[in-house]
């Protein structure tokens, strides 16, 4: 019979690729770990995984079953919150994935908030790139995610925030006005600098300016504060999401312009499995979000 702990272990061995590391992530023996993985095999009657010396390959089976063993241990976890948290709104632990473009601006002020209001809450936090959210979200290691939309993925609700604008971060000694509004043309495209491949702000300042950007550095920058501090030093210009303003800009050798009607913007929301029973729980966090940040609500509610 094939169990849940088998399958846990199996996506365990999958994403570490090495019988003793998936064994301290699951917090159990490397033997009890590789015997589960040999049972399971049996039951299968399949073999999943090559052992070579210090990795492991999956096979073409092992891969195939790897991915339906997501989907299985997304849908237990399912089972599991609705039957914890029907009838009670955000309590006991919930997995939040954020991305980095809006975690060091949101998580501050949102989590105090959510503590005050939902004593009964324990947030997991996971800040990294969308895609790899939206991989952890798939197979239930996360319970939600703030990100920006839209995203393509059908398995997933979304639920749409507020709009984000760009404003244009520039060095104080560029000689425009700042209560200037500022045309998209007059961006120097050549002076750009960008977030690193992977970011979903890089995506959408690419979007927004064109496809053919010469960098201004050949720096992959890996955050928004190293971005802001090339700026500072006179390398270039970047878009700068207004919701890390506060953090971002208090460098007197930076100044903000806006741009011109209608601005740029990157929208903000949550998204989750359809298959989630927290629906309720997500239309809450997003009310505190919102509530928090002091932005205007979006009224479209959720999306497709």
């Amino acid at each position: 019979m094939i169990t849940l702990k088998q399958l846990r272990y199996l996506t365990a061995l999958a994403e570490y690729r090495h019988f003793g590391k998936a064994a301290e992530a699951c917090a159990v023996t490397q033997p009890a770990l590789s015997m589960q993985i040999r049972e399971l095999e049996k039951d299968l009657g399949a073999d999943l995984v090559e052992r070579r010396p210090g990795e492991v390959i999956l096979t073409a089976t092992g891969v195939e079953v790897t991915r339906r063993a997501e989907s299985v241990l997304a849908a237990a976890r399912d089972l599991t919150d609705y039957a914890r948290h029907s009838g009670r709104l955000l309590t006991g632990q919930l997995s939040l994935g954020v991305i980095p473009t809006l975690a060091p601006y949101v998580l501050p002020r949102v989590l105090p908030e959510l503590q005050r209001r939902h004593a009964g809450l324990r947030i997991d936090l996971r800040e990294t790139q969308t895609r790899n959210l939206l991989d952890e979200l798939a197979r239930g290691s996360l319970d939600a995610a703030l990100l920006a939309l839209p995203i393509a993925e059908s398995d997933f609700e979304t639920l749409a925030l507020f709009d984000d604008p760009f404003l244009l971060a520039v060095p104080a000694t560029d000689r425009r006005n700042i209560r200037a509004r500022i045309d998209p043309r007059d961006i120097d495209r050549r002076r750009l600098i960008l977030l690193e491949e992977g970011h979903c702000l890089r995506d959408q300042a690419l979007a927004f300016c064109g496809p053919r950007i010469e960098a201004a550095s050949g720096l992959g920058a890996t955050s928004l504060a190293t971005v802001m501090q090339m700026v500072a030093n006179g390398y270039g210009i970047t878009l700068l999401p207004r919701v890390a303003l506060p953090v971002e800009v208090r460098d007197e050798r930076v100044k903000v312009l806006r741009f011109r009607n209608p601005e740029p913007s990157r929208q903000i929301g949550l998204a989750w499995r359809r298959t989630s029973p927290r629906k309720a729980d997500f239309t809450v966090l997003g009310q505190i979000v919102t509530e928090t940040l002091g932005v205007p609500r979006l009224a479209r509610g959720r999306d497709a």
